[in-house]
């Protein structure tokens, strides 16, 4: 079950404006103001389908994960970790029910961040507009990113990417919704990661060899 708490808003409101815009003490008087601390135990469906998505989710600490049910299946749309931010974006901006769902995987802590509230104090403070902008152009992005990675990439290079892009992740979440992230059976994930490791073991071993004979010579 989520919990409001007495938090540190100035805080957070200091790293987004560190993240995605600077803004004058009384912007950030007016980003504080709106957001809203909650915490949220391992396993608690943050939006459930058919919720309207009302706010943009900045997660302080934790682990989330977005999906949809597919032919009976869950398909994971997206892996989110600290220090990012996560909403449904087509339900959040057409205010209708969503498909998608966002669950923890591990207890978290996020400041929501109203819609409504966040476009009201946009009006008047130049560099939230800038927050706001950058918000949504950042979740463009990892969208891109991530259709282009399964549209384009191996399975073994899917794997690699993603190890650079959010090695957190990697090291965090469950290896089953990692493999329905990068649209691959877990089997085949297991397989890609030995590889993986295998490789740059050889790497490791082939590096100290050249070490050892450039000293020789």
């Amino acid at each position: 079950m989520k919990e409001k708490f007495n938090a540190n808003t100035r805080d957070v409101a200091r790293e987004l404006a560190r993240r995605y815009s600077t803004m004058t003490h009384e912007e950030l008087d007016a980003l504080e103001s709106i957001l809203v601390p909650i915490k949220y135990p391992k396993g608690e469906l943050v939006l459930k389908e058919g919720d309207v998505c009302r706010n943009f989710y900045y997660i302080d600490r934790g682990l989330m994960r977005q999906f949809y049910f597919k032919h009976g299946k869950e398909v994971t749309e997206h892996l989110a970790q600290d220090h990012t931010i996560v909403m449904c974006i087509e339900s959040l901006f057409k205010e209708e029910p969503t498909h998608l769902q966002i669950e923890t995987l591990e207890p978290t802590v996020v400041y929501a961040i109203p819609k409504v509230d966040l476009e009201r104090v946009a009006l008047h403070n130049v560099n939230i507009q800038i927050l706001y902008r950058k918000i949504l152009e950042e979740s463009l992005i990892t969208s891109q990113v991530h259709a282009d990675l399964v549209r384009f990439e191996t399975a073994q290079d899917r794997y690699k990417k993603l190890c650079k892009l959010m090695p957190q992740v990697v090291l965090r979440a469950p290896l089953v919704y990692i493999a329905s992230y990068l649209q691959m059976t877990p089997e085949t994930l297991s397989r890609v990661r030995a590889s993986t490791l295998l490789d740059e073991l050889s790497y490791q071993v082939h590096s100290k060899f050249l070490m050892k004979y450039i000293k020789k010579e």
